[in-house]
């Protein structure tokens, strides 16, 4: 990667400030073929688990120069919490940290450390909330990955944006590993490491093509709701149950009550267990059971997916919550709930015709402006916010009121400037035309 001595294995990185990497041609330029990064330029330093290990952590921090690159890896698929089982921080004059929290209380000091630094993230709003939960909040960010999608890349991964951008090429085989596992395994530190080794360098390359597409506002706009989201508490699902996956098979209310028991038994288990839900019991073997309704643990451990060891000691769990379900009332059956909005777009022609044509009208704004700005159009504006002024839009259609209809949904100044006028003018339905 540099010019520097070996790579080697450190418990301590260097601290004598990293600066930017090289920037070697990406394979788009003509150049040679991507680098492979294989291990971090300081080596792979040990997690910090101490209390002590962390107050040296808050030092070194404390006198690194510029952004901090951070990352969190989870156990997701495998934990019920979405929690971080380790954080990795990369600074210059730093160097690169792994913090195990599970031994620690909290990392507030370190948030304390970092509270005049922007905070370099991929895929920002999938890390927040678990380093929210550790007392960790940027003031400032730059999200790597949202960076990318405003400047047009199509592959906005980070391996993808490493290769193309820096002439590196990442290993990804330990994104979806078991990080609750302890101790952790050398490649999956060295993995994590390499995570946020060209974040910053990475950083600079998108700003600057920000700035050259006239997008650093837009940016900046994106950014700073992401920030004020941080540590926002995730919503919470009406009727979680209803996305189990293929419930759409199962008809009825009484069929759909044995779903949500199932759904609420499983998920019992799974809390007290700390393990995903799909581990204890898979959507598929919830929905065949619900269809079935099985009266006795042999008919029930012939469904598929009861048939494991550990599903059939529960057996009998999952008959009660079944007999549960076959005791209620009618009254307590399932119904379905209000849509809090539009109907699904498949439905309005159905549903309302000149609705469905004013959709596809501003439809067709929306994705002529993103075309033209060179950005995918979910990025310009949320399909849901269109979705919404055209199914129900101001009584007075205005440049102003269609702009604060959509600031009213959540939407950007940025996104605002660029699309209320055009809105405003295809919002209106023609005159109806002669008998």
């Amino acid at each position: 990667m540099t010019d520097d001595a070996p790579l080697r294995r450190r418990d301590s990185p260097d601290t004598a400030g990293d600066g930017p990497h090289p920037v070697p041609p990406g394979p788009n330029s003509g150049g040679p073929e991507a680098t492979p990064l294989t291990a971090p330029r300081d080596g792979t330093p040990r997690p910090v688990e101490t209390a002590a290990e962390l107050a040296d952590v808050v030092s070194r921090m404390t006198s690194g120069s510029g952004p901090v690159a951070v990352d969190a890896e989870r156990a997701s698929g495998y934990r019920y919490t979405q929690r971080a089982y380790l954080v990795q921080l990369r600074r210059a004059g730093s160097g690169t940290v792994l913090l195990d929290p599970l031994p620690l209380d909290d990392l507030r000091t370190l948030d304390l450390a970092l509270a005049d630094t922007e905070w370099v993230l991929h895929a920002a709003s999938q890390d927040l909330p678990c380093l929210a939960e550790l007392g960790m909040k940027p003031r400032r960010l730059f999200d790597t990955e949202l960076a990318a999608r405003l400047a047009g890349f199509e592959r906005v991964g980070l391996a993808a944006l490493t290769e193309q951008l820096l002439g590196y090429s990442l290993e990804k085989h330990h994104s979806a590993a078991d990080w609750s596992t302890r101790p952790l395994p050398e490649s999956w530190l060295t993995y994590a490491a390499l995570d946020v080794e060209l974040l910053t360098d990475l950083r600079d390359v998108l700003a600057a093509e920000l700035d050259r597409q006239g997008k650093t506002e837009w940016a900046a706009e994106e950014f700073a709701a992401l920030v004020a989201g941080a540590d926002r508490p995730p919503k919470v699902r009406p009727d979680p149950w209803r996305r189990t996956s293929g419930i759409h098979r199962v008809r009825g209310a009484r069929a759909q009550s044995r779903v949500r028991a199932l759904w609420y038994a499983r998920d019992g288990i799974a809390a007290r267990r700390d393990s995903a839900p799909g581990r204890v019991l898979p959507d598929s073997a919830i929905v065949a059971a619900a269809e079935a309704d099985p009266k006795d643990e042999r008919t029930l451990l012939g469904i598929p997916g009861f048939g494991g060891r550990s599903v059939r000691r529960l057996a009998r769990i999952w008959l009660d919550a079944l007999d549960q379900a076959r005791s209620l009332p009618d009254e307590a059956l399932p119904v379905n709930q209000p849509v809090d909005g539009p109907p699904p777009p498949h439905r309005w022609a159905e549903r309302d015709p000149v609705a469905a044509a004013r959709l596809a009208r501003c439809r067709q704004i929306v994705v002529g402006t993103a075309e033209k700005h060179n950005l995918p159009p979910e990025n310009l504006i949320s399909p849901d916010f269109v979705r919404r002024l055209a199914w129900s839009p101001p009584d007075e259609i205005t440049d102003r009121t269609v702009g604060d209809t959509l600031l009213g949904f959540g939407a950007r100044n940025w996104q605002v400037g660029l699309l209320a006028a055009q809105l405003s003018e295809v919002l209106p339905d023609p005159a109806p035309g002669p008998a």
